[in-house]
């Protein structure tokens, strides 16, 4: 028998062959020059001294020194320096290596001999001559043309090679590397490894880089020890060598090459890295003689680190793509990722200048390993880092992660008591808030509902009154797929809830199956009587009396008839009903959805009696509600000039956000307007001409409000005493001051102090208010504070001025807000109004949150309208009026006013810091363009809401084309729009003919809304002109020729 040195006490093998202890991880130095006897002791002492544990070499005599041409087995090379038989040479050479503590591999070349050698002889008829001339495919081993190969039915190859292999094992070979396997018949390689088992417990390694996949599937449980990985040619990123990998180690572990012998890495760099894709990526390592040089140290590093390796790699998954900068491998324990129990995880950075991130989770490992593993830990102890180094080679094991068990114990009584029906995906909802809808519009309701089984399920929509507990109900009518729809109309403004049951319909299912049974012939005998039974449990003696004088047929007729039903539905009992919880419904008045606004500041007017002398202008533009900023006392601390200037001069109004003076705050109106009952005539005026009256909610206060001294507690101080002036980065207010919310002394009489302003203003006949900057106030004090006042005035109106973060507009809706103000304003192109509209139209925020089109506002001056001249102003009416419905201008809108401060968004001669004067009918106003689109806003319910919005082709980036059908569909708002004031744009479009199923040759009848001229559109396409100078867009009705086809 051979010599085999086992792996010592407390050192984990790489794998197991036949239930076998194998050696450990192997750590081969490659010998490929033999050169002289003189040499062995310095070259063995050396690899020890490197912490390998192997020595790998060919020591037969070759022909031209060819190594994979073996000439003879018997005789060893004379480049050994040792002489005598071979198995005397292996001897003498393995003696040397174990005084070192080293192991002897030798290379054995499988498929093929030299031709003209005497172990080819020995062979006789088991090798044939493949090629009989020197002219060999170039495709081929060159070694070819001189060598026998092993013939495809050598039946005796594996015991002529075990017996060598055993013979030089006995000589003291403990391991030997297999090459040329890819020659070998198969299952050749399988019955070489079995025969050689028989008789030695030597290592054997079969070489398989290069050899194809496709071989792989031959080598699995033929008892390899190793097999080897192309590292050597790997870049650290390509996915083949991935591939390669968890393909080999399937087989057999793997050991990864470092190198070639004749092609090493030019320099230290790159030895240092391809010794660490090895060392990382395998379970062995195999380094030519002269690859050490300059990183003797990783070396050792790395033979330490594969001696302490619990577990060979038996799968390998990649956790990154291939265009990733850091590749990421998680090696398993386990050909099966749910059994591993272990795990490495290899990260590899491949830039090599820049540190990069962990690309992956590893506590736990992410998902794509498959594998449950988690509590990462480097090798060398250091804490797992965030980033990579440049080019660094990262190694962390990882173990199982137990799962979590319930500790809760279910019952199955209780699990039985539940129903089995299920009720999902209910729209609308805004969960844990109200959806928002308008008085007098059906509210369609719609779920998926459905149960296991075949039964006939029912479902119901019930709602209620908020306050009161009797519900109003309405049958739901499935849809298909599961989806039930029913409609219900709250009579009365005001919070609603609306809830869903279903239920197995047991009558139902009888019914329905005496009818299909009835219907194909099948004797239902035994079903009508079932039906009958089920009708006696209900108490309908009566009705089943009947039946007993019915044939089968007429009972059949009756018992489905559509009065039986609803006979059964009035006695039935819903067994183990599904209900839904409750969903909340603030049903507003109609002008929360549809209402055009203007708004001025009233004294630049001079008086509230000034401003009641403008209405009949403003009814007359068919604006219909008045909004008014602040209109309360202005305090003269740090009071703001022209322009926002820090100082003001004598006669400087300051700005009306200044709230407060010794005339009083919040609840009082500024003495040069007029007086409260002056406000309150106008109040009522405005209501003779249709017009509702809207004033600004802003709680901020003038250092002069008389609550900093009324209630000094309900205010921050610093350490000087002094209260910070209030910013809206990078905007500051040095004449306004802030509330503290949460101030020692301000809960809860500041809360309720402002929710009676409020409170106040609803008593003097406001029902709308217009809020500044409520995203800079507590979430919670608004949602209290609208739901305190709309339980007292439910059809109050609130309008969000919040010009942030989605996330906080769309919150701000959830909460209460009717309305907000959006990023319109910055939305000046065709893709981005798309997209906008979009958003607020077909995702969830279409269910609360109702978009404001302000085209201006005192603050913003919009970059557009600063130099797009009349046209601008046009256009942007155009979209803001009939893409939603609720628009608004700010005063001097109608005249073209853009003066801006040099690159600011502000105007020139802010009004927010003195009065101004206007002449309104000023030359080149757009009045009669704004009166035209308020008339066709309210001709038309279309344009009532944002809602049913649809985009359609224009072939022209500058023109937007889009439609709004009616909401009985037979007929359409369709706009054109260009983007460009100042060049003519034309476009061909798409009519939507196929919104009322016609064909694309199809006609549809034309109105111009806007010039009164009447035709027809025949065909889907169509063209449209915009002139600048002229009209910059188109508003049309179309309808299909002669009605709805």
């Amino acid at each position: 028998m051979g010599r085999c040195l086992k792996s010592t006490a407390g050192q984990a093998g790489v794998g197991e062959a036949r239930g076998r202890l194998q050696v450990q991880a192997p750590a081969i130095c490659y010998f490929d020059e033999l050169r002289s006897a003189e040499d062995w002791q310095p070259r063995l002492a050396r690899a020890a001294d490197l912490g390998l544990d192997h020595v790998c070499l060919n020591p037969f005599l070759a022909r031209h020194n060819d190594p994979l041409l073996i000439s003879d087995l018997a005789r060893p090379s004379p480049g050994l320096g040792i002489g005598g038989s071979i198995d005397e040479a292996v001897h003498e050479i393995a003696a040397l290596c174990e005084r070192r503590g080293l192991r002897l591999c030798l290379d054995v070349v499988l498929d093929r001999l030299a031709s003209d050698g005497a172990s080819a002889h020995e062979a006789g008829d088991l090798f044939e001559r493949r090629y009989q001339s020197d002219v060999v495919d170039p495709r081929l081993d060159s070694s070819i043309a001189h060598a026998v190969t092993v013939r495809p039915d050598a039946d005796r190859i594996a015991s002529w090679w075990a017996s060598h292999l055993v013979r030089l094992a006995s000589a003291g070979a403990t391991a030997f590397r297999l090459l040329g396997l890819g020659l070998l018949p198969a299952g050749a390689l399988r019955a070489i490894v079995a025969a050689t088992r028989r008789e030695s417990d030597c290592a054997l390694w079969a070489w398989t880089p290069g050899l194809a996949w496709s071989r792989h599937g031959e080598l699995a449980g033929a008892g390899l020890d190793g097999v080897f990985a192309s590292t050597a040619w790997w870049d650290g990123s390509a996915a083949w060598y991935v591939e390669e990998l968890d393909s080999l180690a399937r087989i057999a572990p793997v050991i990864g090459v470092a190198a070639e012998a004749r092609s090493l890495p030019a320099d230290v760099a790159a030895r240092r890295r391809a010794l660490q894709l090895a060392a990382a990526t395998t379970d062995g390592l195999f380094l030519p003689e002269g690859f050490p040089a300059d990183v003797e140290e990783e070396i050792r590093q790395a033979a330490t680190d594969l001696k302490h390796r619990r577990q060979s790699t038996k799968s390998v998954r990649r956790l990154t793509g291939s265009s990733a900068t850091v590749t990421a491998l998680a090696r398993l324990d386990s050909a099966d990722a749910r059994q591993a129990q272990h795990g490495l995880v290899v990260l590899i950075n491949n830039d090599v200048a820049k540190e990069q991130a962990v690309p992956v989770s590893l506590d736990p490992l992410d998902p794509v390993a498959g594998a449950m593993l988690g509590k990462p830990r480097l090798l060398d102890g250091r804490a797992m880092p965030d980033r990579l180094r440049p080019g660094e080679v990262l190694m962390a094991e990882l173990d199982a992660v137990d799962p979590v068990r319930g500790d809760e114990c279910h019952s199955a009584s209780a699990a039985a008591s539940r129903s089995p029906v299920v009720i999902d995906r209910v729209a609308p909802q805004a969960p844990g808030f109200a959806v928002r809808r308008i008085i007098g519009r059906p509210i369609t309701v719609e779920a998926d509902i459905f149960a296991d089984g075949h039964d006939v399920l029912a479902a119901e929509l019930q709602w209620r009154e908020a306050g009161k507990s009797e519900w109003q109900r309405s049958a739901m009518t499935p849809l298909g797929n599961d989806r039930w729809r029913a409609t219900m109309i709250p009579r009365r403004v005001g919070r609603h809830f609306f809830t869903i049951e279903g239920w197995r319909d047991e009558y139902g299912s009888l019914s329905h199956a005496l009818e299909v049974k009835s219907r194909a012939g099948v004797d239902v005998t035994v079903d009508i009587a079932d039906a009958a039974a089920h009708l006696r449990r209900l108490g309908l003696g009566k009705f089943v009396a009947k039946l007993d004088r019915a044939d089968a047929p007429a009972a059949v007729r009756l018992l489905t008839a559509s009065e039986t039903h609803q006979l059964v539905a009035a006695a039935d009992v819903r067994h183990l009903p599904c209900r839904h919880p409750e969903i909340a419904v603030e049903v507003e008045r109609p002008q929360a959805e549809f209402a055009s606004w203007y708004e001025l500041f009233p004294r630049s007017l001079g008086t509230f009696n000034d401003v009641i002398a403008h209405l009949p202008r403003v009814r007359d533009m068919g604006f219909d509600v008045l909004y008014f900023p602040p209109i309360h006392p202005i305090g003269t601390t740090n009071r703001k000039g022209r322009n926002n200037a820090l100082k003001a001069a004598p006669d400087d109004p300051g700005s009306p956000y200044a709230i407060g003076a010794r005339d009083g705050g919040h609840d009082a109106v500024h003495a040069a307007l007029g007086t409260p009952e002056d406000f309150r005539r106008l109040v009522a005026a405005a209501r003779e001409q249709g017009l509702e009256i809207a004033i600004d909610f802003a709680i901020q206060c003038s250092p002069d409000h008389p609550w900093l001294k009324q209630h000094p507690e309900w205010f921050r101080h610093r350490a000087d005493g002094s209260i910070r002036f209030a910013e809206n980065p990078p905007k500051k207010y040095e004449d306004i001051v802030n509330v503290d919310f949460y101030a020692d002394g301000a809960i809860p009489e500041l809360w309720l102090a402002l929710r009676d302003v409020v409170l106040h203003w609803a008593g003097e006949g406001v029902r709308i208010f217009r809020v500044d900057n409520p995203h800079t106030k507590p979430l919670p004090f608004w949602e209290w504070m609208i739901a305190d006042v709309r339980g007292r005035h439910p059809d109050v109106i609130f309008l969000a001025e919040a010009f942030t973060r989605p996330t906080m507009m769309y919150r701000l809706a959830k909460i209460g807000f009717s309305q907000s103000y959006t990023y319109f304003t910055w939305r000046n192109n065709k893709a981005e109004i798309t997209d906008y509209l979009r958003e607020l139209t077909t995702t969830e925020v279409a269910d609360y949150y109702r978009p404001h089109f302000f085209v201006n506002t005192p603050d913003i001056n919009p970059i557009f309208l600063q130099s797009s001249g009349r046209a601008g102003f046009l256009i942007r009416a155009a979209l803001a009026a009939t893409l939603s419905g609720l628009w608004g201008v700010y005063s001097g809108f109608e005249l073209c006013e853009a003066a801006a401060l040099p690159g600011r968004e502000e105007y020139l001669d802010s009004e927010k810091y003195e009065a101004r004067q206007r002449d309104f009918d000023a030359p080149g106003n757009i009045v009669a363009e704004i009166t035209a689109l308020n008339r066709l806003r309210r001709l038309h319910p279309a344009l009532h809401s944002h809602l049913g919005v649809r985009f359609y082709n224009a072939f022209n980036d500058q023109v937007l084309v889009y439609g709004k059908p009616s909401p009985d569909g037979l007929e359409m708002i369709l706009v054109a729009v260009s983007f460009d004031p100042h060049h003519v744009q034309e476009a061909s479009f798409e009519v939507p003919l196929w919104e009322w199923k016609l064909p694309d040759n199809g006609a549809v009848e034309v109105e111009d809304l806007m010039r009164g001229s009447r035709f027809v559109w025949q065909g889907k396409m169509q063209r449209v002109r915009l002139d600048p100078a002229d009209l910059p867009f188109a508003i049309w009705r179309i309808a299909p020729t002669g009605g709805r086809p």
